[in-house]
Order: C-alpha cells, then sequence, then structure tokens
C-alpha cells in the first residue's frame, strides 16, 4: 500500500524550530520529486519546499529561504523538513507529497494526510 505520513507538527513559539517527517512506505522516495506543502485556513495551499529528482536541485519559497530546509534519509525512506526562526505567518497544515516523473512542478500523486503546525505567543 501505497503511504506518505508526516508528523512532527505542534505548537511552537515565535523563532522556535520544528522539524517535520514525511514517511514512505509502498516505494522508494529516491525516485521521486519530494514536495513539502502548507494551506493556511482561508488561503490556497502553496508549495514551501521541494527536492526534484530530475536535476538534483533544492527549491524553497521565498517566504522561508534561509529558515527552512529539505533533506532526506534513503535508508528509512524519510523526508525532513527542518524548520528554524518560525513566525506566526508559517501556521498551517504541512503536507508532504511525491511526485513519480521526479519533477517539482509535477502532479505529486501521492499525499499524506498532514500535520498542523502552529507558531504563537
Amino acid at each position: 500500500q501505497v503511504q506518505l505520513v508526516e508528523s512532527g507538527g505542534g505548537l511552537v513559539q515565535p523563532g522556535g524550530s520544528l522539524r517535520l517527517s514525511c514517511a514512505a512506505s509502498g516505494f522508494n522516495l529516491d525516485y521521486y520529486a519530494i514536495g513539502w506543502f502548507r494551506q493556511a485556513p482561508g488561503k490556497e495551499r502553496e508549495v514551501v519546499s521541494c527536492f526534484s529528482r530530475s536535476d538534483g536541485m533544492t527549491y524553497s519559497a521565498d517566504s522561508v529561504k534561509g529558515r527552512f530546509a529539505i533533506s532526506g534519509d534513503s535508508a528509512k525512506n524519510t523526508v525532513y523538513l527542518q524548520m528554524n526562526s518560525l513566525k506566526p505567518e508559517d501556521t498551517a497544515k504541512y503536507y508532504c507529497a511525491a511526485d513519480q516523473e521526479g519533477l517539482c512542478g509535477g502532479v505529486y500523486e501521492y499525499w499524506g494526510q498532514g500535520t498542523q503546525v502552529t507558531v504563537s505567543s
């Protein structure tokens, strides 16, 4: 069964850090582009960061550059999103997704259920 499961969300104070995990089962993440997305209430879903398998490049939204970093552990078939210097505007539900063509701009066939991140004092 193909599945992505996110974890690591929670409540954190502004300036704090969280590391989100995205564990895959049923397929090998090494052959996919992996994206992290987020959606806040009343807002459209936006891409936060992705790793493109096709060109080996990592992309990040301007709003998170220098604060968030995507990484992976092939042995654990897991991708991470390290989030530092968190701001209240980072509050959203975060999702990971996998694109089988290896493209950051792809259709992302597989999605996790999401994990909530709340940044508040």
